[in-house]
């Protein structure tokens, strides 16, 4: 039978393996360092995205919604179709109110140019 010394000095399994670095420099070695302060985000100040971005959406609705009016006056085609692409862009954007006010105003100004104004 085998002594019980050898066994309990025997290295365990995965022991050796445990205590290697990855990049063979040894764990008491000296160049232990702490990067966390270079790499962390203290300073930096979040801003909500919904103060930001508000301006910008209605922005694209109060656009799309003057081309829209305007193409009852001057090319209607192209400004209407103007107006509604810039609705939907407003609608996808979180101003659904003024994208849907944009797309139906161009929307109007297109039916009655091509299905009213030729009978006129």
């Amino acid at each position: 039978m085998a002594d019980y010394k050898d066994i309990e000095n025997a290295p365990k399994h995965g022991e050796e393996i445990k205590n290697q670095d990855f990049v063979e420099i040894e764990p008491d070695s000296s160049r232990n360092e702490e990067f966390a302060a270079e790499f962390t985000a203290d300073d930096y100040a979040v801003r909500d995205r919904d103060d930001v971005d508000g301006d910008v959406n209605s922005m694209y609705g109060w656009i799309g919604l003057a081309l829209s009016i305007i193409s009852f006056f001057v090319w209607p085609i192209v400004l209407g179709a103007a107006g509604i692409i810039l609705g939907f862009v407003s609608r996808a954007r979180g101003a659904d109110t003024l994208g849907n006010i944009a797309i139906a105003a161009g929307a109007i100004s297109i039916l009655v140019t091509v299905f009213i104004l030729p009978f006129v």
